[in-house]
């Protein structure tokens, strides 16, 4: 199964958004995933980060590093923080999202801590999110997906549909991507249906 050559394709989002999950979703699908093993699995991750270098890419990217043209043609994640440091080139970004207040309930959860300035990260955390966003809906070198990590668990088969056709792959294996979402992971829950915009 091959991607686009010419373009470097990408899962994005803030961290603790579903980034992981989409790229175990494409994984299980056959698309071309690039991950190595700098980050092992563990509690708050239990099937893997799926990330190359520990996810300290930002780091490369801002230097000019990092070696893009390498990836072209595969699956890489980028939480959002990195993406402004793109260069130019030919983009296909999966965007994933998530209700804000399940972001930070992982991010405690995960540090071990109790934020006590949560409200003031909550609009960090925001005004981050619709910062990239509008970003990379204004680079004429940049395709766009939004996905939300809420919706591909309450909906998976119409939602990663959208994944399938954003990638136009016609040999990728939809019902085991479909497959794949496991709500049993879905731990941070929350009733609220607040999603950043």
């Amino acid at each position: 199964m091959k991607l686009n050559e010419n373009i470097n394709y990408i899962v994005s989002g803030l961290e603790r958004s579903g980034t992981s999950m989409v790229m175990q979703i494409l994984l299980a699908g056959g698309a071309p995933v690039a991950f190595d093993n700098s980050r092992l699995t563990d509690q708050n991750n239990p099937k893997g980060y799926y990330e190359l270098e520990g996810g300290k890419i930002i780091n490369r990217l801002i230097d000019g590093t990092f070696p893009l043209n390498e990836y072209k043609g595969k699956l890489i994640k980028i939480t959002s923080y990195g993406i402004k440091y793109l260069p130019p080139g030919n983009y296909k970004i999966i965007y994933s999202e998530r209700n804000i207040e399940e972001i930070l309930d992982s991010m405690e959860k995960m540090a071990n801590i109790k934020d006590t300035n949560r409200e003031e990260t909550r609009e960090s955390f925001i005004k981050l999110n619709s910062m990239i966003k509008n970003y990379i809906r204004d680079r004429e070198d940049v395709e766009v997906l939004l996905v939300n990590y809420n919706n591909i668990l309450s909906d998976p088969s119409t939602n990663i549909k959208k994944i399938y056709d954003f990638l136009g792959l016609a040999d990728i294996n939809l019902e085991k991507m479909i497959d794949t979402v496991d709500k049993k992971l879905y731990r941070q829950r929350r009733s609220l249906k607040k999603n950043i915009k």
